[in-house]
């Protein structure tokens, strides 16, 4: 039924295609005349060019262009784009699409060959002569804020890419007159996402129109196209960009990528589509980095724990160049480093640092698993200090009055101490209380730990985020038409990724208008249809901006269909129910006019039957901005066992209690919570991208970056609440990164507890067996 489709488990309309093998990826796009292209990166983190040679690729038989960053750099407009600045006054890299005077790490671009077939273009590479002039790299932030240290950007003064302070309230009382100080330093390693599919795009210059046809595997398409158009200085008008599916994005295919506009290049000199797909070797120093940083803090607090201060110094360890969004992960760490708790001083200075490595950008959570860590960390260690149930301290600091005012966002709802009972409940059921104990027993180190966080979902209000520094908006346009035979098109700027978002949004309508939910197709993937999204579909807006923009859309068509079949059946719009695309006189059996007929008298035969002042079609338009973000939250458990002899962590255990407002498809959202907890558990036990003491990337495969699999990822159990987001229709909040947020500082509280007899304390992920081994025989921090 139409009228009950939001909240119910509905299996993902998408899947279909997928399972059967009929999906089309960016590598089955193919145009007539398509060549492929590769790209030359380089091996040294820093290193000046001296020589670019060409010329036997160029002759090579096959290949139909080949460009340098000298070439790329007379045919574009502008650098690469970076649409998110700590201010007008803060240092800006500028970076081309592929390097042009200098390579500043490894796997920076240098040259690019377009050739009948991959391979051919591989060898063509091989041809390419370069001479470098190595130079110092800094491959550490230690490193690269030495006195001394080479500078990447020789116009800088020193390597520091800009400094930025979140502050609220008096912190200087707040530590002058506590009774508890506390300090810790946190380290967090680079990571990345690691998609199934990697990055491509397949680019098309028409000569004769100076036009832009662009396939591209991006979660952000309007964006895309603003910024294609903007560095190869076209309007938008002539730039076209479509996706394809997806094979998964977080955050990666947000980022927009000096290879894109390669592509675009090479079409235009050899005047055939090119297609440029990423190997994985390549993503390792292609794809944008994220997760490294170096936190270091001071805890205020009173003797009963409260906490009324915090304060410190975050250095974003950045790559050589800023990607698409600048120091903003790192800015947002700070920005929500309360995280629930009601803090009423807080200063926290952040500091971006460039080094010989891939550029920082876009993954799933962004800053805000590291600033969960710390805090968790922190009330955990309060609690041990005081002699208090951690517990106990979370209560006591818990934000308790909405709207609450954080030191930059605005939390709009929170039933925080529900939600961790609801997960306390839920680790009583599961019996790992007494698991533990019998586990000790028999002599095994046995944990459990917890933590909990609260998310910014519903991104990126646009008043706020052009007040923050980002150079876009962040409001979500939808259009939903019934068509002539009554059933339903929802068009969308939102990306599907392997999210369900087109489910989600056709349960929207299909509720709001009650009709079948196979009545109704949702379509998006090209700008020069789909409706614009501002942010695209990235930090968990999806369901709540993209859903809100379709609800009142279709609440709006809805109102219209009930006035046009008032006038068929002389009857009052007050009087009309609607039942899977049937409207009918409430009490009155017989009574009734079909969409099919609405939608027919709407497009086909509208005299006689529309009432005179109803326009003929069935549509509604809707831009939706929320004036506020939305505030998720949730609490997460963990029981896991330590091999005191190996250092190997084993997870028994994985319990979640979560609230995103109305769910649309609690399916959907157990997905999304149950994939971010997988690459929580990665970031927490496996995942570090390695560089070498003279710079060089030693992580260049699986081999060296450890995923986890089905084997090490425990089942994992979800309970839900809701708490509807008070101004956002419908109540939707986001759930994209939820998953990922809290699962980092639970495991690491679980292993603690685990090795409590050896006094570990956790303050860096991942953490590796080497490392805890040498933290238990050290009895300390690792």
């Amino acid at each position: 039924m139409g009228g009950r489709l939001i909240g119910a488990r509905v299996s993902r309309a998408e899947d279909v295609r997928m399972l059967t093998g009929r999906a089309v990826f960016i590598d089955d796009v193919r145009p007539p005349g398509v060549l492929e292209a590769a790209v030359l990166r380089s091996r040294h983190p820093h290193a000046r060019i001296v020589r670019v040679d060409t010329t036997a690729a160029s002759a090579h038989p096959g290949v139909f262009a080949v460009v340098t960053g000298a070439d790329v750099r007379s045919l574009v407009r502008k650098p690469q784009p970076v649409i998110w600045r700590l201010g007008p006054d803060a240092p800006e890299t500028v970076a081309y699409p592929l390097a042009v005077d200098k390579v500043l790490y490894p796997g920076h671009g240098v040259a690019a060959v377009a050739a009948v077939d991959r391979a051919t273009a591989e060898d063509a590479l091989e041809l390419i002569e370069v001479e470098y002039a190595p130079l110092p790299a800094v491959t550490t932030l230690e490193q690269a804020l030495a006195p001394d240290a080479p500078r990447l950007h020789e116009d800088w003064p020193d390597n520091v890419a800009g400094r930025t302070t979140v502050a609220q309230g008096d912190v200087e009382t707040a530590f002058a007159r506590a009774d508890v100080v506390l300090r810790e330093t946190f380290r967090f390693a680079r990571q990345m996402g690691t998609p199934l599919e990697t990055r491509g795009v397949v680019a098309t210059w028409d000569p004769f129109t100076s036009r832009l046809d662009v396939w591209l595997n991006t979660q952000a398409p309007h964006l895309a196209r603003e910024l294609f158009a903007e560095v190869l200085g076209l309007s938008a008008d002539k730039v076209r960009v479509r996706v394809p599916d997806i094979g998964g994005g977080f955050g990666n295919k947000f980022d927009f990528y000096g290879d894109e506009v390669v592509a675009a290049v090479l079409s235009r000199a050899a005047g055939r589509p090119v297609k440029l797909v990423e190997d994985r070797r390549e993503s390792f120093v292609a794809t944008v980095h994220s997760r490294e940083q170096r936190i270091e803090v001071e805890l205020a607090a009173r003797a009963d724990g409260t906490i009324t201060g915090l304060r410190g110094t975050l250095h974003g360890v950045l790559g050589a160049n800023f990607s698409t969004v600048g120091l903003s992960p790192c800015w947002t760490t700070a920005a929500v480093m309360t995280g629930p708790y009601a803090i009423p001083a807080y200063e926290m200075n952040v500091v971006g640092v460039v080094t010989n490595k891939t550029p920082y950008g876009s993954y799933r959570g962004y800053g805000l698993p590291k600033a969960n860590f710390v805090h968790e960390h922190l009330v955990e260690a309060l609690a041990r200090r005081l002699g208090l149930d951690a517990h106990d301290v979370r209560r006591r600091n818990f934000v308790t009055d909405f709207p609450y005012q954080s030191p930059v966002f605005v939390y709009d709802s929170g039933r925080y101490a529900e939600c961790l009972d609801l997960c306390l409940d839920a680790v009583r059921r599961a019996g790992w209380a007494d698991f533990v104990t019998d586990a000790r027993a028999r002599g095994a180190h046995v944990g459990i730990g917890y933590s909990f966080h609260n998310e910014v979902s519903a991104f990126a209000p646009s008043r706020i985020v052009n007040m923050a520094g980002l150079d876009h908006s962040g409001f979500d346009e939808a259009v939903v038409r019934i068509d002539s035979t009554g059933h339903v098109t929802v068009h969308t700027g939102q990306t599907s990724m392997g999210q369900g978002i087109h489910t989600a949004l056709a349960q929207v309508a299909a509720h709001a208008l009650d009709v079948p939910l196979d009545h109704v197709t949702v379509v998006a993937g090209d700008t020069d249809s789909s409706p614009y999204t501002g942010y695209g579909t990235a930090a968990s807006r999806a369901a709540a901006v993209g859903g809100a923009a379709v609800l009142n859309a279709a609440t709006r068509l809805r109102a219209k269909v009930l006035r046009i079949a008032a006038h068929v059946l002389e009857a009052s719009p007050h009087d009309l129910v609607i039942t899977d695309g049937v409207v009918s006189v409430a009490g009155v059996p017989g009574r009734t006019v079909s969409f099919a007929d609405i939608g027919d008298a709407a497009y086909r035969r509208p005299h006689g039957v529309l009432p005179d002042d109803e326009p003929p079609t069935l549509h509604e338009r809707e831009v939706y901005d929320p004036v506020n973000v939305a505030t998720a939250f949730g609490c997460t458990a963990v029981l896991a066992s330590v091999d005191v002899e190996t250092g190997v962590v084993n997870l028994l255990g994985y319990l979640m209690a979560h609230d995103c407002g109305t769910m649309i498809n609690p399916m959907i959202v157990d997905g999304q919570l149950a994939g971010g907890a997988a690459q929580a558990i990665g970031g927490a036990l496996y995942e570090r991208l390695a560089y070498g003491a003279s710079g060089e990337a030693l992580t260049q495969s699986f081999a060296e970056y450890l995923l986890p699999t089905a084997t090490v990822v425990p089942p994992v159990g979800i309970s839900h609440m809701e708490t509807p987001a008070e101004h956002i229709p419908g109540g939707f909040k986001g759930a994209g990164e939820a998953g990922v947020i809290g699962g980092g500082a639970a495991i690491a509280h679980a292993v603690e507890d685990a090795l409590s007899e050896f006094g570990v304390r956790i303050t860096t992920l991942p953490i590796t067996p080497p490392d805890l081994l040498a933290a238990i025989r050290e009895g300390g921090n690792r």
